[in-house]
């Protein structure tokens, strides 16, 4: 049996547990590392090399797990690096004893982050954790939502290059204007669960996007006013699907009082109640993994990191159906 070091013996014997330690507990639980491995191992053992000479690679699932403390705490390469080492609740999760190893350097994640990129293998993240969470009855496929949200990239031009990210632009929203990119999803309507994920610049209409944010199988989709006239779109008109688009709140707030308006205004309720899961995956995925700025250039990396983000947020969005059902 392998044995403690003292560090590690202190912190076992202490009681109060953290929210910090009680959620690296729950993800422990719901990741589905076995999936997850077996998914990326053909993609990262033949660039790490393995039966060449010199120092092994690291392990897969140590690098995988570090990856996402990096998208839980919104870390970067070396803020993760730092964290690690201050950390026994990021140790034990990874799995590093300092007393006989050291912490894998920034460097070595950010190969590693690049790797995902370059290979899509964050889409292949996404994936796998939506076909587990499909495979246990969680995705219903009949309805689906859609909607976005606007991410901000830095604006400064106080740079190498002297420039704003070319791939992000800016748009206006209510009297202010923002710039960076935007996160197209497409949500389940029973559920709650993102099942596609668009990255877009800031200035492209939520509507253009609509069609792709379709797995196909759904038969009704609701969305807000923004995709008013998608259903005359060329790629979306001849589709079996029943829109349920929001009105605009001044064409409601014009008609004459009566039963119409009495009306209209239930139907709307309605219709929000359905659109309001999209919610909660913004939520997650801006405050409680505090993803509100990209952090990287281009649109191509940013949307490669969604992937990941919005796989981890259904898997945090689930877990309380799946520690009940492994109780």
């Amino acid at each position: 049996m392998k044995q403690m070091s003292f560090s590690q013996a202190e912190y076992a014997g202490k009681k109060k547990v953290t929210r910090r330690e009680r959620f690296l507990a729950e993800m422990e639980r719901v990741v589905p590392w076995a999936a997850l491995l077996e998914a990326l191992a053909p993609h990262y053992y033949p660039n790490a090399a393995p039966n060449k000479r010199g120092r092994p690679p690291i392990g897969l699932e140590r690098m995988l797990r570090m990856y996402f403390l990096q998208q839980w705490y919104a870390l970067a390469d070396e803020a993760l690096e730092d964290a690690l080492y201050d950390s026994q609740a990021l140790r034990n999760f990874v799995g590093i004893d300092l007393a006989r190893e050291s912490v894998p350097d920034a460097t070595t994640l950010l190969k590693f982050r690049r790797l995902l990129e370059q290979a899509e293998l964050t889409k292949r993240i996404f994936e796998t954790i939506n076909a587990t969470l499909a495979a246990r009855g969680m995705m219903m496929r009949e309805g689906t939502v859609v909607d976005a949200t606007i991410l901000a990239a830095p604006p400064s031009t106080k740079n190498r290059g002297k420039s704003r990210d070319p791939e992000m632009h800016q748009t206006k929203k209510g009297n202010q204007w923002y710039f960076g990119m935007k996160a197209h999803i497409g949500v389940d309507a029973e559920s709650g669960l993102v099942h596609t994920v668009v990255g877009t610049a800031a200035n492209e209409a939520d509507v253009t996007q609509a069609g792709q944010l379709l797995h196909g199988e759904e038969q009704m989709v609701f969305a807000d006013a923004g995709y008013i006239g998608v259903e005359k779109r060329e790629e979306l008109k001849d589709k079996p699907i029943t829109w349920h688009v929001a009105e605009k709140r001044g064409r409601i707030k014009a008609m004459p009082e009566g039963e119409l308006k009495e009306w209209v205004v239930a139907r709307e309720r309605l219709k929000a109640q359905v659109r309001s899961v999209v919610e909660h995956p913004f939520h997650v995925v801006k405050n409680l993994f505090g993803y509100r700025k990209v952090r990287y250039k281009g649109l191509a990396k940013n949307t490669a990191q969604l992937f990941t983000l919005f796989g981890l947020a259904n898997l945090v969005f689930a877990k309380r159906q799946l520690l009940g059902a492994r109780a």
